[in-house]
């Protein structure tokens, strides 16, 4: 080392003869002291810089390089030097630091190194300050106390602020984030955290100044020095404005994107789950209602997130946490964000919360393979989330960083040179190697849009690839400099919504579907279809007369009003049939389901089918029922009187052979008559013709005269009957007779394996209950519902062996309603069913 460069030992009484800048700073880095020199180096008085902090008074001064040599001799108590370029004077500097009693002495010297030492490091400056500036995000480095050590010119450019104005200032008081106290909060926190050692990724809108608003991704990640120790931060804030827009734009189609989908209640309790998600965990609704997702969440987050959770349902806050759920199939744990949001009424009161949970898996995981480096410019290119190479000036790649190597699944020799082309899409390799050709030629920045393919999964993403040129100091380019940023998802976003668009088009132009937009009852768009449908026309839609509340005959008033609150509840409604009023009157049967794109005010969007035609086909079925059941009727029963009779008089003959041979006939003709009642039951039941009578009834009498006639007919079960019912009820005997004659025979029909049928009977002041359980086949889930219709069977090969036509539960459910009572099912497949009536005692008739 030189003379010049030799350490000066400085005493306190030749502080003021230095021809150089001296500072002294205490171990907080206040400045204690500045001799006259400093004056001339910082263009400030050495008054006004003293008893103020270090950083903040020299911004001409601050480097990256001088904060890490300031914490190594804090850190050694060893004297120490370093040498770097000032970035706001563009002038050499050597630093001497020496510790002191009073804290840590800083002596400036400017213009110190030769020149071809100048020029070496000078390359590695340059080298630094281009890779800095290549990168499309905004990059700052702060101390761990959030102080601005260095910063690249675009979030200087956003703010109009010169570097000289912002070096040495709290990242937390620049002019983007101090606009708003509550992202200036949320940014003092993260670093906070990164100071920590953690990796802290947020969004945030900021203000660089009064006409510019940006929404930015800030990834603030720690650097370490050798000691493991959290030497500085790296902020990186990616512009998302234009992702923001888009989303805002495309948020009505998203919503109906599949997403992994929770709501939960003001106080916490999670009450539903989509089907995705419910996928994903392997739980039943039932297993994730409450708490019970928390079993999915990994070990080591469950107390924090259950903390952050509480957080936002005792303040209403949004929620929004980092987290790993178990794959309930692979038992994998991935990363999800997981935002939920407060929807409140009018007076601002929290009715539910809405959350979703988005995969971060891949970004977690890459930030996690994110390796330090002590060269700063390397630190920066494995830091940032994006792939980061460099090549000489004749384009051959020298250097890529390791995000490069794991997204094409490749080492550095299979990418150096030019071998990093065999990852390029086919289709763009002409147009970017002509680009690049181009750059090199002409010196000028390189960028363009193409697709690398994932050496994992063999599929291509799309990237935004730029470059820059490193000159020398004669101009010449020495190097270049280059970043991809993975913009794939903004790609298919934008290929999502071009479909998306072209999916409507298809729908709205459909033959067969009505389609129309309405906001309330004002229908104020719609299909060629709907106006066909309805008899309405373009002047009509219009003229504002299209209303499909006016257009909802009376009867249907209350169902679609029904279907209206749905929407405003829960955003759907469930298809219904109802009738249309056209422009004619005529009437028109449809189907109708319609979906909320707002709820407030109501914007719907609504899908019509004509149901005419099945309309018709049931009408033209029930009348040939109600024909064929009467046409048959007289003739069976002559046949049946004519049986008898034959059969008498065969007996009084001493013909019994032939008697018991005839009597057999009678069982398939009693069955047939049974049958076509039953027909004639749900014809009259469907015309609304079916008749009661009105007297009183000892139930308890009735139950069990049925349950005797049940056990004369039936040789293979016993029916056993607990309890009692003594209770008289007001209502037409016969028929309730018909509903546990019904119940019964199918107990024993449907049990065919088992010994036993119960009837269990009990009785309050109000109702009488009866049970008729069987140990038998049993009904799936998913069909209880369905018995109750006309005509419907379960389906099943052991069910469809047993006979029926699915008419006797429908007669059932009718008779119990016009009694004013109730009919459930219990059943478990493979164990058996139990059917609960539930009747009101003595009324008034």
């Amino acid at each position: 080392m030189s003379n010049a460069k030799q350490t000066r030992r400085v005493t306190p009484g030749s502080r003021e003869t230095l021809p150089d800048a001296l500072f002294v700073v205490d171990d907080t880095e206040t400045i204690v002291y500045a001799n006259a020199s400093a004056q001339a180096i910082t263009g400030t008085t050495p008054e006004e810089l003293r008893r103020n902090s270090f950083w903040r008074c020299v911004p001409r001064l601050v480097s990256t390089p001088l904060y890490q040599a300031v914490q190594k001799a804090k850190q050694t108590r060893e004297p120490t030097e370093v040498e770097y370029v000032s970035p706001v004077t563009n002038t050499w500097l050597h630093v001497s630091l020496s510790p002191t009693d009073e804290g840590l002495a800083l002596l400036f010297q400017e213009n110190l190194e030769p020149p071809h030492f100048q020029d070496a490091l000078s390359r590695n400056e340059q080298m630094y300050r281009d890779l800095l500036e290549s990168f499309s995000d905004g990059v700052t480095i702060v101390t761990p106390d959030g102080l601005v050590l260095d910063i690249n010119q675009r979030p200087l450019a956003d703010a109009h602020l010169r570097r000289e104005q912002v070096v040495g200032t709290p990242l937390t008081d620049l002019p983007a984030w101090s606009s708003d106290p509550a992202v200036q909060e949320h940014l003092r926190a993260a670093i906070a955290r990164a100071a920590r050692g953690e990796t802290v990724r947020f969004e945030a809108k900021i203000h660089p100044r009064l006409d510019l608003s940006l929404a930015i991704l800030m990834t603030i990640t720690a650097h370490r020095d050798a000691s493991q120790q959290v030497e500085y931060l790296i902020c990186a804030g990616r512009d998302i404005t234009e992702r923001k827009h888009a989303e805002d734009e495309l948020r009505t189609l998203v919503d109906a994107l599949p997403q992994l989908v929770w709501i939960a209640r003001p106080d916490g309790y999670v009450t539903y789950h989509n089907q995705r998600l419910i996928d994903y965990m392997a739980m039943t609704l039932e297993q994730a209602e409450g708490d019970g997702w928390l079993a999915s969440v990994h070990p080591d987050d469950r107390q924090r997130v259950r903390a952050a959770w509480q957080t936002s349902i005792q303040t209403g806050v949004p929620y929004e946490v980092e987290l790993r759920l178990q794959d309930g199939t692979s038992g994998a744990y991935r990363w999800f964000l997981v935002r939920g949001m407060p929807q409140r009424n009018a007076q601002g009161t929290i009715l539910h919360w809405v959350g979703t949970c988005t995969d971060i898996d891949d970004q977690k995981r890459a930030e996690q393979r994110i390796k330090e480096s002590e060269e700063n410019w390397r630190v920066l290119a494995e830091t940032v989330p994006q792939l980061v190479w460099t090549t000489r000036p004749d384009g051959r790649v020298d250097y890529c960083n390791q995000r490069y190597c794991d997204l094409t699944q490749a080492d550095f020799e299979q990418l150096r040179d030019y071998r990093w082309r065999q990852f390029l899409h086919p289709e763009d390799a002409e147009r970017a190697l002509t680009l690049r050709q181009q750059s090199l030629a002409t010196g000028e920045l390189f960028e363009n849009e193409q697709r690398l393919r994932d050496g994992q999964t063999g599929r291509y993403r799309w990237f935004l690839a730029r470059a820059l040129p490193v000159r020398d100091e004669a101009g010449q380019i020495d190097k270049w400099f280059g970043t991809c940023t993975d913009i794939d998802d903004q790609k298919r976003m934008e290929e999502a919504l071009r479909e998306s668009q072209e999916r409507v088009n298809i729908l709205m132009n459909s033959s067969i579907i009505g389609i129309f937009l309405a906001e309330e009852e004002q229908i104020v768009d719609v299909n060629d279809t709907y106006l066909r449908m309805t008899g309405y026309t373009r002047e009509d839609l219009q003229a504002g007369n299209i209303n499909w509340m006016r257009m909802t005959p009376p009867k249907y008033l209350a169902r679609t009003q029904q279907a209206r609150q749905e929407l405003v509840v829960q955003q759907y409604g469930t298809p219904y049939e109802k009738e249309y009023v056209c422009k004619d009157g005529s009437l028109l049967p449809v189907v109708v389901g319609v979906v909320a794109l707002r709820r407030d005010p109501l914007h719907t969007i609504g899908f019509v089918l004509d149901n005419s035609a099945r309309k018709e086909l049931e009408q033209r079925k029930d009348d040939f029922i109600s024909m064929a059941s009467h046409e048959l009727r007289n003739p069976l029963a002559a046949l049946k009187m004519q049986i008898q009779l034959v059969r008498k008089r065969l007996e009084r003959q001493s013909h019994h052979e032939a008697a018991t041979a005839l009597s057999r006939v009678e069982g398939p003709v009693k069955q047939l008559e049974r049958l076509i009642g039953e027909l004639l039951d749900v014809s009259k039941i469907q015309a609304g013709r079916l008749e009661y009578l009105q007297e009183t009834v000892d139930l308890d009498a009735l139950l069990h005269e049925v349950a005797d006639t049940m056990q004369q007919l039936s040789t293979t079960h016993t029916i056993v009957v607990r309890g009692a019912a003594p209770r008289v009820l007001v209502g037409d005997k016969d028929r309730l007779g018909q509903v546990f004659t019904n119940l019964l025979s199918n107990a024993i029909k449907y049990s065919p394996g088992a010994e036993t049928v119960e009837m269990d009977l009990s009785a309050s002041e109000e109702t009488v209950t009866v049970r008729v359980h069987d140990h038998g086949l049993g009904i799936p889930r998913e069909q209880r519902d369905k018995i109750f219709e006309r005509f419907y069977r379960v389906a099943g090969p052991k069910q469809k062996a047993i006979p029926g036509l699915g008419m006797g539960l429908y007669i059932v459910a009718e008779i119990v309603k016009h009694h004013g009572g109730t009919l459930t099912v219990d059943s478990a497949v493979g164990k058996g069913s139990t059917f609960t009536v539930t009747l009101p005692c003595k009324r008034d008739a």
